[in-house]
């Protein structure tokens, strides 16, 4: 039976709109820097704006303004900073439909991804957050819980306004003042959150947002008056900030790669669990730290799983990420698409087989179909190695032992997920990974209520939930 065709249904880019050029939020106002930057749609190349590059003096000027607002916001009684929150939140639901465009044009990821998951869970960290903003002293965090201070926050590409949430929210709430610098090819939306923040009458200075490269988070993350460093991004990044940080009394949590396994074992519901691995993998174009990079599924039932794993693999539609029937949409730079791409040459050339549904990629922007690659051991770099793409590593195992071992032979420990239809099973197993997080007969699923986190060389600290807020306070 012929599959039915889905007609183009693209989503409006004209109910946002950007700005030839941006400078830089500091003290309630935005100014020029020195240098600029341009910020390009990863799905066609075009240049979307020109931003600015904060260097030494203007990161000065940042912490200045965030440290002088602290005395004030730092004071304001836990039900007043909750009212800013509230408020932010509901302009953030309003505003939506533009956040979500714009996340997509200067991400490259499918718009029904940025506005069905990244734009729901963005409102809903700063409603939870602001619930906790007056019920500090019912956390479990000691009787008289006091804000660090400056925070500094350094956000990766991937989810930009999601980390944003992650890392605002929680700091606003516990009475800290925040400097942010958003990722070099995803800061419009960063931007954009500085018109809500005046929208919402945030008082100046309580959120700062500086652009630029890796020297301006260097400057944030070493400048002296900043208490509070907070890092999502990559280990290698994660190990120098720790170096930087390490002796200068400055609280620190990092969120760094992971390589997750993806545990599948013979009773698992075979429909469900590819929907999971196509999830865990394929979303975001694997733009994610959790991903399930790694397949674990048991000898017996492998053969039938791939079988159906190609299948729904073929139905993924790959292109245009403003379009709502994308499934998958645009790498998010020549940089990580080249990395992408050797990685998967170094696999094929190591002997694994590679394996990409028949798909036709645009001929302008940054463009990877979906792939997987069997006959993958723990000794090949695809299975070692972080990708950050959509390509999965398939490996095999006979009996739970076999699984827990190969799943925990990574120097990461982010997540995981187990099918099963044992809940015996997934409890045992899940006890015995190493990972922050392990999801059962799912993948992929957030909610502001829960922490996150990881072991090893995925960092330390957790973010969301009652945990999230330990980090911002004394």
């Amino acid at each position: 039976m012929p599959l039915f065709e889905y007609a183009p249904a693209p989503e409006s880019r004209s109910i946002v709109d950007i700005a030839p050029s941006y400078g830089l939020f500091i003290d309630g106002e935005f100014g020029e820097a020195k240098d600029t930057f341009k910020t390009v749609n990863p799905a066609t190349e075009e240049v979307l704006s020109e931003v600015a590059l904060a260097g030494p003096e203007d990161v000065d000027r940042a912490v200045a303004a965030a440290r002088r607002a602290f005395e004030s916001w730092s004071a304001l009684p836990g039900s007043e900073r909750a009212k800013y929150l509230f408020r932010i939140a509901r302009i953030l639901q309003e505003r939506s439909r533009e956040l979500a465009v714009l996340e997509s044009l200067d991400n490259g990821k499918p718009i029904r991804e940025s506005r069905d998951v990244d734009l729901p869970l963005v409102a809903a960290h700063f409603f939870y957050y602001a619930g906790w903003a007056d019920k500090l002293k019912y956390a479990g965090l000691g009787p008289d819980p006091r804000p660090l201070g400056v925070a500094g926050q350094v956000i990766p590409w991937n989810f930009p306004l999601l980390m944003l949430a992650w890392k605002i929210a929680p700091a606003l709430a516990t009475g800290n003042t925040v400097v942010l610098k958003p990722a070099e090819t995803t800061p419009l939306s960063a931007l954009f959150f500085a018109d809500v923040c005046r929208q919402a009458d945030l008082p100046p200075g309580v959120v700062n947002i500086v652009t630029g490269a890796g020297d301006t988070g260097r400057y944030l993350v070493e400048h002296p008056d900043v208490n509070k460093v907070a890092f999502t991004g990559s280990t290698e990044v994660g190990r120098q900030i720790a170096r930087s940080v390490a002796g200068t009394g400055k609280k620190l949590t990092l969120e760094l790669g992971g390589k997750a396994a993806n545990i599948v074992f013979d009773d698992a519901p075979i429909d469900q669990a590819v929907e999971g691995i196509v999830n865990g993998i394929f979303f975001n174009q694997g733009h994610v730290c959790c991903a399930g990079s790694r397949l674990l599924v048991q000898e017996s039932i492998a053969t039938e799983l791939l079988d159906s794993l190609k299948r729904r693999m073929a139905t993924l539609r790959v292109g245009d990420p403003l379009d709502k029937n994308t499934d998958v949409g645009a790498i998010n730079s020549k940089a990580q698409l080249d990395r992408i791409t050797e990685l998967s040459e170094i696999g094929a050339g190591e002997g694994a087989e590679r394996w990409s549904p028949p798909c036709e990629l645009p001929d302008r922007g940054f463009w990877f179909a979906p792939t997987i690659f069997t006959g993958v051991t723990q000794a090949h770099r695809i299975a070692r190695e972080e990708i950050f793409g959509p390509v999965l590593s398939v490996l095999t195992f006979r009996t739970p032992a076999e699984a827990i071992e190969k799943a925990n032979n990574t120097p990461y420990g982010l997540s995981a997920g187990i099918w099963s239809e044992k809940g015996s099973r997934i409890l045992a197993v899940a006890d015995k990974l190493r990972a922050g997080v392990v999801w059962a007969n799912t993948f992929n699923k957030f909610d502001p209520t829960s922490p996150f986190g990881g072991y090893k060389e995925s960092g330390y600290g957790r973010e969301g939930g009652r945990h999230g807020l330990e980090a911002y306070l004394a």
